[in-house]
């Protein structure tokens, strides 16, 4: 049983098997050196320490080497996406042929529009959740307006009953009921951005399989927070970013997943470019294209190697940890921010995330009563580190690998000065 205490906290990081993966992260310090309470790793987590040996590694590299450092660098640049394909496939659940490190999230989710997405004149209507993320909305669009088709008729939003925060499986089966054979692609967010909602996406993937749409997803906010077994959910595509939960560095470069089923699948439309192109004979420059089997089949371009090296440095972090330790310790965490946040007793505060751990990750939505982000403000000011989100809500997100539980109490205890701040102006 949680106790509302500093002592419990403290007693409960003493116990906490992964205590130390905290010293390998930078932690953010105000002018006087103290620590800020950083709970943003959902919009971008902290820098690993080893990060800077690694990206120094190849900048070195690059100056004793020069192009030689393709092949002769410490860790060759031609096949450096391949050091991370082992353990990004273990963090999203997925065989390492079906995943690859390449471009960025809206780019990657454009192109596996392009070989998903396959609208005909009867069926062409794409399925998102009523609140993903504007990117998502905008891709989608862009990609209905792309084939002649009018958004506003082609977009079906999956919305939460009035009233209500959170999607149901029902009205997601009955909007595909009601736009019977109309319906081509279901694409959801696996973790909703503002409610911290995770849906369920082998559920998802029969149900939109069982109407004749494919099914994908973006993990954004999956990626590193939840484990969304992307095999198992026989998804045929899914999409994510790197630098939330993945601790990889703003704009780091992002990964893709396709189900083995369609690694040969020569059927599928595809924007190619000669990364893409198989290894053997990539610079012979005079073979017309031959895809590699798999994701990776779906490159086009050479990666940066400087945010891959980011990239490894964070993966290396993870696969020290192991990521069912990081998925038990964040259930952990986020279930204390609960009991505490609960334990106020206030009225105007409200957790709009799902209270089952299974459907949510580190994340909690903090909804509070006719605030505005004065309020948000006052908490920054207060030396922590979140995010606001219109209208009323305060998302925080404890990540398991560099946040306590004296993080957790501290923030809640920072977070009742405030909420008594405001009643009382």
């Amino acid at each position: 049983m949680h106790k509302n205490s500093l002592e419990y906290a403290r007693s409960c990081d003493i116990q906490d098997p992964l205590k130390n993966f905290r010293n390998k992260f930078y932690i953010p310090a105000n002018d006087n050196d103290e620590s800020l309470i950083y709970l943003c790793g959902n919009s971008l987590g902290l820098q690993p320490k080893s990060t800077a040996a690694y990206v120094t590694q190849e900048l070195e590299d690059w100056s004793k080497l020069g192009v030689e450092g393709h092949v002769h660098a410490k860790n060759p640049w031609m096949p450096y996406h391949e050091f991370l394909t082992e353990s990004m496939a273990k963090i999203v659940g997925a065989k390492p042929s079906e995943v690859v490190m390449m471009n960025t999230l809206t780019a990657n989710l454009h192109f596996m529009m392009v070989s998903f997405y396959h609208p005909t004149p009867n069926r062409f209507k794409v399925i998102i959740e009523s609140d993903a993320f504007p990117s998502d909305k905008y891709a989608v669009e862009s990609q209905l307006q792309f084939h002649g088709f009018d958004a506003d008729k082609g977009l079906l939003l999956w919305k939460p009953r009035e009233s209500e925060h959170h999607c149901r499986m029902e009205d997601l089966e009955a909007l595909l009921e009601q736009n019977k054979d109309q319906v081509a692609l279901v694409m959801i967010g696996s973790t909703n951005y503002y409610t911290g909602q995770a849906f369920p996406l082998k559920e998802i993937t029969s149900l939109g399989h069982s109407h004749g749409a494919r099914v994908g997803f973006d993990l954004a906010h999956g990626a590193g927070n939840i484990q969304p077994n992307l095999h198992d959910s026989n998804a045929d595509f899914a999409v994510w970013c790197s630098y939330k939960y993945l601790n990889s560095g703003p704009g780091s470069i992002g990964g893709c997943f396709v189900h083995e089923r369609h690694a040969n699948n020569n059927d599928l439309k595809k924007l190619t470019g000669w990364w893409g192109h198989n290894k053997q004979t990539r610079f012979n420059m005079r073979h017309d294209f031959d895809a590699i089997s798999g994701a990776e089949g779906w490159q086009l371009s050479n990666p940066s190697i400087l945010s891959m090296a980011a990239i490894k440095a964070s993966l290396e972090v993870f696969e020290e940890a192991g990521f069912d330790n990081i998925i038990a310790k964040s259930k952990k965490l986020t279930g204390y921010l609960e009991f505490l946040l609960e334990d106020l007793n206030n009225p105007e505060v409200r957790i709009i995330t799902p209270k089952n751990p299974d459907e949510r990750g580190s994340q909690l939505s903090i909804q509070v009563k006719s605030a505005n982000k004065q309020m948000h403000t006052a908490l920054t000011n207060e030396g922590v580190i979140s995010d606001w989100r219109e209208p009323d809500v305060i998302r925080v997100a404890p990540a398991a690998l560099y946040n306590s539980f004296e993080d957790v109490f501290t923030f809640v205890s920072l977070f009742k000065k405030v909420l008594e701040s405001r009643q009382n102006t």
